[in-house]
Formats: C-alpha cells, structure tokens, sequence
C-alpha cells in the first residue's frame, strides 16, 4: 500500500463484489475545502451514517478540517427520533447532515407529525442527500417543506460526494465519454488495494490529467456543465437481444401512483436471457410470505408505462411486493437479495 494513503473504503458491493479503494489524505482534504466552499461555510456535522463508509468519513473529515466537533447518532436502525435528539445538541450556527434517500424520506414522513422534527431540520443549513438517485416526488416535497436539500453524486473513488445539484464542485471536472461520465480533480483515489488490474482500468492518464472511468451513464450539458446521471452502465440487461437499463425502468415505475419505492432487477429467463421485475415495499404484506407476486391488473398498468417510454422489451415480467426493501449499510438496496426474493415468489 502507497505511504501517501490514509484510509481505505470498501465499497457497498450492491451489485457486485465489493472494493477496497486507497484514498490519499490530499484526496479527502481536497474533497472538504470544496464542499466547504460549496455550502457557503464551515460548520458542525451531524453523523447518520455509517463512519466505514465515504460518506461518513468525509463527515469526520469535515469535521476535523472546520475544527467542529460533530454529533453522532447510535449505530443500527435510522430512528428519526435519535434524529432529532442528535440534532438539539448542534450548537454552531452553520448546520449539516449528509443521508442517504431513504433516510431522508422517513424524516420527511416524520416531519408531517411532529413539528418539533420539521423546526430542527429547517434549521440545516445543507441536507446532503446522495449514495444514488433521489426519488423526484421525495425532493419535491422536502422543497415544500422548506428543507435546504443538496443533490450529491460521486463515489469511493471520488472521496465522496464531487457534484454538488448537478454541478462540480472544487477543481473537479465531469466529462462523457461513449455515454459514460470519467472525472479528475484532486479528489480522485489511488486506486484500489491489491488490484493493480482494475486500477489501471477505472484510473487512466490522458495528457497528463488522470481520469476516473465511473461505470455511470449520463452526460454534461456543454453550455451550463451540469451532469445528469441516468444509471449504472452495469445495471444494463440485455433481454432478448435488447439493452434495456434497469435504472430507467426504475425512473418511469417510480411515478407510478404507490409505486414510489419501486426497484428494478434482473432475473434470469429461459425464454429471453434476462427480465426486469419490479420489487415494490408494501407493509401491507408484512404478515404475509418473504415476498408475494403481483396479480396481472397492477402489472399490466407498469407494462404499459414501460413500454410506452422505454419499448417492449423493458416492460417487467413480473411485479412483486415485499414487506420492505432489504438495505445494505450503506442505504442502497440490496439488489442481491432483492433477486432472491423474486425467485422465491416465482416458485
């Protein structure tokens, strides 16, 4: 391991085996000094998320650079009780938090009924919310409640969190290429630890500017620069000789009436190679098996709206419900077990 590396993140592995990435201390200071500058100023942090994670190290990094001393909440099940409780302790005048979007909906769900709840996180001076994509029906009603919500994108690799509402923060520089976004900026890691292979894969120099290849689909706009995200390049099926992507079934079931919790996976099929299906949390099924398929009416009304927006073969095959969607640490779903529950509503 290079002497310059000061910390070492295993990624989520939602999708597939997880990483090990080498940040380097220039790396995650960088990533602070340009957040700073993008909030409008140093202040305290309250940690809810995980401290092995990028997030919630730069939470402490943060920290530790604005010579803050951040409140942490108890490890375990996100209360938003804990919350607000953690939240009456911050004394600085400048306030932030970073979540994942989960999190975020159930304090927004919170904040309905409890006014105490919805004052301390109107007092925020920056919400982050990032680790993947913001349901749109979640920002639009945090922006009703008057909650100062940044949209955050970036990586491990990227020492957090690098555009900030679509934009780049600090020295960071977002391009696309054949459709996938590659950044460089100081932010960017050493690589990954013991795997000098895929390092000089995701990692690669171009006229002297390192690049960092994501594995995310999406493009920059060449007036503005803002970056839009579509989805992992890896969260691509092909299905009957057709790319379809998972994420964009994601988007279009997700304004869908009750079906803003969908996720979209991929489930092997004699016929076509692979499916889509859309897993769908409904605690009206709590009492009922791990995970129950859907009759024809609810998914016909999900196949028609793919299909109108993405073609036939997007359309899901199946839809299920589950009491709730399984969550890594990290907040992400976790896809792995998401297709283990398909299978056994299937049978």
């Amino acid at each position: 391991m290079p002497r310059r590396v000061a910390v070492v993140i295993e990624t989520s592995g939602s999708t597939d085996v997880p990483k090990r990435v080498m940040l380097g201390t220039d790396a995650l200071l960088s990533s602070a000094a340009a957040s700073t500058v993008a909030l409008g100023g140093a202040g305290q942090w309250l940690l809810a998320l995980p401290a092995h994670y990028i997030a919630g190290v730069q939470v402490l990094v943060r920290s530790i650079a604005a010579q803050t001393t951040p409140v942490v909440l108890p490890g375990g099940h996100f209360d938003p009780a804990a919350f607000l409780a953690g939240s009456e302790r911050l004394a600085e005048p400048l306030r932030y938090t970073s979540l994942v979007p989960a999190q975020l909906a159930r304090l927004v769900a919170a904040a309905d009924d409890d006014r105490r709840l919805l004052a301390v996180l109107r007092r925020f001076t920056g919400i982050l919310v990032g680790g993947q994509a913001t349901p749109a029906g979640l920002l639009a009603r945090a922006t009703d409640l008057d909650l100062r919500v940044v949209r955050t994108y970036g990586s491990s690799e990227t020492a957090g969190g690098c555009v900030y509402d679509g934009l780049p923060i600090g020295d960071t520089d977002v391009r696309a290429v054949d459709g996938q976004l590659e950044i460089s900026g100081s932010v960017l890691a050493e690589g990954y630890l013991g795997d000098p292979d895929l390092t000089g894969d995701r990692f690669r120099q171009l006229r002297g500017v390192r690049w960092y290849r994501t594995g995310d689909l999406g493009d920059v706009d060449p007036a503005s620069g803002l970056v839009r995200v579509l989805g992992r390049q890896d969260n691509v099926i092909i299905s009957g000789g057709e790319k379809v992507s998972l994420d964009a079934v994601e988007r279009v079931v997700r304004l869908l009436p009750g079906l803003a919790g969908a996720v979209a996976i991929a489930v092997d099929d004699d016929r076509w190679g692979q499916v889509p299906v859309v897993v769908v949390p409904n605690p009206a099924h709590s009492s009922a098996p791990s995970a129950v398929t859907a009759g024809p009416e609810p998914l016909d009304r999900v196949r028609a709206a793919t299909g109108a927006v993405l073609g036939p073969a997007a359309r899901p095959a199946r839809l299920v419900f589950v009491a709730a969607i399984p969550m890594l640490a990290s907040g992400k779903p976790d896809r792995q077990a998401l297709a283990r529950l398909a299978g056994a509503a299937k049978k």
